[in-house]
């Protein structure tokens, strides 16, 4: 029998498709946090020494990845200008191969949808 994959493996997953996109894009990682609901995933440094903190978000397909807390958003800016970083996102769709209605197996295919990280503009509203 199948196991199905719980919230916190589906955001390690996601984290997984993040992080080596951000070491891919030359980034240092400084912190790693890996815990849901714990925010930033991920503290990085580029070549220049600017600080990121990076938002990893695992939604399950058909769910728009993209989409974020935009209220939510507001006070996490206004921690990364106290701290003199940028925020980046990151949002991972995963979804089960053949039915989009079914869970995500262990040791099984998925799909996933990630378009990237956005930088999200610090500049409070």
């Amino acid at each position: 029998m199948s196991k199905t994959l719980t919230k916190q493996e589906l955001h390690n997953l996601a984290m997984n498709h993040v992080g080596k996109d951000l070491e891919q894009r030359g980034f240092e990682f400084i912190a790693i946090n890996s815990k849901l609901k714990k925010h930033p995933q991920f503290v990085c440094m580029d070549k220049n020494k600017q600080y990121f903190f990076v938002i990893v978000k695992a939604v399950l397909l058909p769910e728009n990845p993209n989409n974020y807390d935009v209220i939510w958003m507001e006070s996490f800016k206004k921690h990364a200008q106290d701290n003199d970083a940028k925020v980046l996102y990151a949002g991972v769709g995963l979804g089960n191969k053949d039915d989009e209605n079914l869970p995500i197996y262990l040791n099984e295919e998925y799909l996933i949808e990630y378009n990237g990280i956005q930088l999200v503009e610090t500049n409070l509203n």
